[in-house]
């Protein structure tokens, strides 16, 4: 008999031990770096040629540094999953999302009965949510933006007699699918292009046929597994851990009482009228605010393949706001607060595609989602605080794994033998041919994942070494930086590095170790496939290649 798993975030300290161990039998040594601009900024890049050993510097107090040092590094991700994970905890109060999935799955399964024929809705409303994920990861690099959802997509998947991996997979896995297979991921392909001397986001026709190529791979895998449960649910290697959602599902509409202790004193009549006055000057607040930033931005500028357009979203999203929020408002709390929600992911994707945003912006917005959703449900500030601190406490683990998985990275860069690693393989993959050193690009940039899951960080490390060599190789600039993007993609979703990945997993409550062994063989397919969709640019002259 095997014994039992370790948690997650033991297996992550593991790793960090590993990590100081190699300090210790890895030479240490570095690049040379310089700043140079690439897609309209500075980026610090590799000077071809200028490695050297340095001393040594093996880790041993170092893995004792490395939680603090992981926190600090990704204090952005950590109070990120913290704030987001608040807000759903307010909104879960309300009832709000428990009734409206369960709503949404009872009026899918009346369909489904209606239905004949082995593609369902649920087959439908699956690969919907999978290819839009994959397309937000494929235009603007959608990543860290995930964590929001998983809170949303894993109880939907389990209320419709799935799991909570079919629910990261919808989101999570599709966003990460799109973004290996990306044809305008600025975070990816545009600096990557950027430091090869490449036009921005060329070749992004052979990128879209690989990126439709990927995403109906995902899309089959998913729904196959998805079968198999609706089949025999208890084949689910989450069937007893998902318990935790099964319960806090029908639990949800109970506790939201529970958080309100300002309302003890009303009741009936007195209650209702209460939380409908709440709720309209929510309602009317929201709206003028709306109102007022449309007016001061009525044009929101986006770049899409090579153009720019300007168009009137703030207005049109300001008035959509007005007729459907208050409509929404008149109907019923669960009405109004799941519209809350519903612009809040329409305003992610405006911020996000228009304005820039990030984590920052993000977790003020889904912030600023639970506060409006708690005070239109007619709570209080105390309560509201209260069930507010409830979810930061219930993400306290993911933060913890999360700031553990950037300790692995502290180590080995306090150690100085990544810059090794790199110029190791660099060197070997020079004395062989084309197709060996592609092959060779594509499994270094595959690993180096592993210990490096940022995209621009590996980019902006490996392409000012990787370009002049396909060079020398007589391999197209173009097929360099697509081996880089499909090594950068893949291996995201299994780093245990990546605090994304890591706080996808805690807040879904999957086990990184039931993860990995799920997924493995899907990412290994994925790895095989993306060596195939590299060969054809060795061998026939595509747009941009």
């Amino acid at each position: 008999m095997l014994k039992k798993m370790p948690d997650t975030i033991v297996l992550v300290f593991y790793m960090v031990l590993t990590a100081a161990a190699l300090t210790w039998v890895v030479p240490s040594g570095e690049y040379v770096r310089e700043w140079v601009e690439a897609d309209g900024r500075m980026k610090e890049v590799v000077v071809d040629g200028s490695f050297h050993y340095v001393e040594r510097a093996p880790q041993l107090f170092g893995i004792f540094f490395a939680l603090f040092k992981g926190f600090v590094d990704k204090a952005d991700v950590i109070v990120f999953v913290l704030m987001v994970g608040g807000a759903f905890w307010i909104l879960n109060g309300t009832g709000a999302i428990d009734r409206g999935i369960k709503a949404f799955v009872e009026r899918l399964r009346r369909k489904q009965r209606s239905q004949t024929g082995r593609w369902s809705v649920d087959d439908t409303v699956l690969t919907l949510i999978m290819v839009v994920f994959s397309l937000f990861g494929a235009v603007f690099g959608m990543s860290e933006e995930t964590l929001a959802f998983i809170l949303i997509f894993v109880p939907m998947a389990i209320s419709m007699g799935y799991d909570s991996i079919v629910g990261v997979c919808i989101s999570y896995l599709a966003a990460h699918v799109g973004f290996a297979g990306a044809m305008l991921n600025p975070f990816t392909v545009g600096v990557a292009q950027g430091l090869a001397g490449l036009p921005l986001f060329s070749g992004v026709e052979y990128r879209f046929v690989c990126w439709l190529v990927l995403t109906a791979v995902a899309v089959v895998f998913v729904l196959a597994y998805a079968r198999r449960l609706r089949k025999d649910p208890t084949i689910s290697p989450m069937y007893k851990l998902d318990d935790f959602w099964r319960r806090s599902g029908t639990g949800s509409a109970a506790e939201a009482g529970s958080v309100r202790p300002d309302a003890s004193a009303e009741t009936g009549e007195a209650a209702e009228a209460s939380s409908v006055r709440a709720r309209h000057i929510v309602f009317a607040v929201l709206a003028a605010a709306q109102v007022v930033m449309a007016c001061l931005y009525p044009t929101a500028t986006f770049d899409l393949f090579g153009r720019t357009f300007a168009l009137p979203l703030l207005p049109c999203l300001a008035g959509l706001f007005v007729l459907a929020g208050g409509y929404a408002a008149r109907r019923s709390g669960v009405a109004f607060s799941m519209g809350l929600l519903f612009f809040t992911i329409l305003y992610l994707v405006l911020g996000v595609l228009c304005y820039g945003w990030y984590m920052t912006e993000i977790a003020g917005l889904f912030f600023a989602m639970g506060l409006a959703a708690g005070l239109a449900s007619g709570w209080g500030m105390n309560p509201l605080m209260r069930r507010f601190m409830e979810g930061v406490k219930d993400m306290l683990g993911p933060a913890m794994i999360i700031g553990m998985a950037s300790g692995i990275i502290f180590i080995l860069q306090e150690g100085k033998i990544i810059d090794t690693l790199l110029y190791s393989v660099s060197y070997a993959m020079s004395e062989v041919g084309e197709v060996a050193s592609l092959a060779g690009m594509y499994l270094f940039q595959t690993l180096l994942n592993v210990v490096m899951p940022s995209g621009s960080a590996k980019a902006a490390l490996t392409m000012p070494i990787m370009a002049p060599l396909s060079d020398l190789m007589h391999i197209s600039r173009q097929t360099t930086v697509l081996a880089f993007q499909f090594g950068d993609g893949f291996t995201n979703m299994i780093t245990p590095t990546s605090g994304i990945l890591m706080g996808v997993l805690g807040a879904a409550r999957i086990p990184y170790a039931v993860w990995l062994k799920w997924v493995y063989k899907f990412i290994l397919f994925c790895i095989g496939l993306g060596f195939l969709l590299l060969l054809p640019t060795l061998y026939f002259t595509f747009n941009g290649f």
